[in-house]
């Protein structure tokens, strides 16, 4: 009940920096945070809990922008077309995404690569051109919106991986991340669960592929399928902690914040401090920097009940 006080709280702070400041920087930080958060659960729910490690995530965020942007220049309102963008998501992972379940293991990570790979140098040759918004959008643009869709998409994909973690389903997913083999043999449908997984993974990426779309005001139509968009939730996740739900969130505070960082002091070297960074998370810190937060604790009680 705490942490559910806490993030109410929290959300509230947040809902209310527009009527105190109109720094555009600003709103565009917490943006980018939001929309690496709802990236990052949509990995976790797939690769942190299920332990399906999809390398392909870029394709549904591509597919949610794309079609968020054509259905919005319709005359659809945004938050319509954000359930748009969510649903082509859902539809596209059914007929592509659900068959590469037949995979296993790292031959399931290789599939997903490859069809990220294959989206991307697709769209680039269908879609070479740039997407832009009407210039009647453009005399009115303001990040507020903007910043409100993208708080709303966050806390909903915060909610729902929640939800996920308190009820059986959570459990099923985690029994199938730790082993499979011994999931099957003792009734769990490994297969279904991991359909369902895929579903809620693909529909959260669509959701931040719109939410991508209504930020950005014109864009080459490939740039939300670039591997960046499949290999940075890995990393963001691993730094905060997989199969957590505040894991996701921490890792992407931190990989904005340094990102914007790193970006001013060093330029294209970000890149490189980021591999580092993710290679020795992997190494000393494989739960993250929620699961140091935990040793923590737990040394502090063990000292506490040594020294009375």
């Amino acid at each position: 009940m705490k942490r559910i006080i806490l993030s109410l709280l929290l959300f509230a702070c947040l809902a209310s920096v527009p009527f105190f400041t109109k720094r555009e920087y600003i709103y565009s930080v917490v943006i980018l945070i939001c929309l690496y958060t709802i990236l990052s659960h949509s990995w976790n729910l797939l690769g942190g809990f299920t332990g399906q490690i999809s390398l392909g995530h870029s394709t549904f965020l591509g597919v949610g922008a794309l079609v968020f942007r054509y259905v919005w220049l319709q005359g659809v309102p945004a938050y319509l077309s954000l359930g748009a963008a969510a649903l082509a998501s859902l539809v596209l992972a059914s007929i592509i995404g659900f068959p590469s379940f037949k995979l296993k293991g790292h031959y399931f990570s290789i599939g997903t690569l490859a069809l990220s790979m294959i989206a991307f140098i697709t769209i680039q040759n269908v879609f070479p051109g740039i997407s832009f918004v009407p210039q009647e959008y453009l005399r009115t643009y303001s990040l507020v919106p903007v910043y409100y869709m993208a708080l709303v998409a966050a806390a909903v994909t915060i909610g729902v991986v929640y939800a996920v973690t308190r009820s059986k389903l959570g459990l099923a997913l985690v029994s199938v991340r730790e082993d499979e083999s011994a999931a099957e043999s003792v009734g769990v449908n490994t297969f279904k669960y991991k359909v369902i997984s895929m579903s809620l993974s693909t529909l959260i990426a669509g959701m931040g592929g719109g939410v991508f779309s209504f930020y950005v005001a014109s864009y080459y139509y490939y740039v939300p399928f670039n591997l960046d968009y499949s290999f940075d939730p890995v990393l963001i996740t691993f730094i905060g902690g997989p199969g957590t739900v505040v894991g996701p969130v921490i890792g992407s505070v931190c990989f904005v914040l340094l990102k914007e960082l790193f970006a001013i002091s060093l330029g294209q070297m970000n890149v490189l401090i980021f591999g580092i960074v993710f290679i020795l998370t992997i190494l000393f810190l494989p739960e993250g920097l929620v699961g140091l937060a935990k040793k923590v604790r737990r040394s502090k009680k063990v000292h506490v009940v040594e020294s009375s």
